[in-house]
């Protein structure tokens, strides 16, 4: 693997095209892709502000980087909330007009927008910086500032959680 790019303000550009996509991605699972551009700008311009600050002996710059797009993604957390509450609303009746594929996928989506809905801001945070974000646990307490013992846990809550919605999607193929 590659080493980090330096986070001065020559080789921030760097930083950003190796992050972007990463970041862009998190931040769409989280809000959707409408909102995902701006809040993905957004952590790199946070992030430029505040370059003068990260240490690398404290941490990764990418984990440095997914946490302040969660926090940014926490200042939206009201439209994450919608956004999880209206993919929990969709209709797979409506969907069934269309190709298979979709209907499974619209089922699919809906269960898991109820069951993301219905997780704590905390285990959401984990679960999705760990399933979108690609992070591992050091990596997500890393970007949390919490333990590595308390990502385990909130991880272990979330996947219970998580389980009968997807213990049903399995039952339905």
């Amino acid at each position: 693997m590659t080493a980090a790019p330096v986070l001065d303000s020559e080789h921030f550009t760097e930083v950003h095209d190796r992050y972007f996509a990463d970041i862009h991605r998190y931040v769409a699972g989280r809000l959707g892709a409408q909102v995902a551009e701006d809040v993905a700008a957004e952590t790199f311009l946070v992030a430029f502000d505040r370059r003068k600050t990260f240490d690398a002996s404290r941490g990764d710059l990418r984990a440095w980087l997914f946490g302040i797009a969660t926090n940014l993604v926490s200042r939206h957390r009201r439209k994450e909330a919608r956004h999880y509450r209206a993919l929990s609303r969709l209709d797979p009746r409506e969907a069934a007009e269309g190709h298979e594929s979709r209907v499974v996928a619209s089922v699919t989506v809906a269960r898991l927008g109820t069951a993301l809905a219905r997780l704590s801001a905390g285990e959401r945070d984990v679960l999705l910086l760990v399933a979108l974000g690609d992070l591992g646990y050091a990596e997500v307490a890393e970007a949390l500032g919490i333990s590595p013992g308390t990502v385990g846990s909130r991880l272990t809550r979330a996947r219970k959680k998580l389980a009968p919605a997807l213990a049903q999607e399995a039952f339905d193929e």
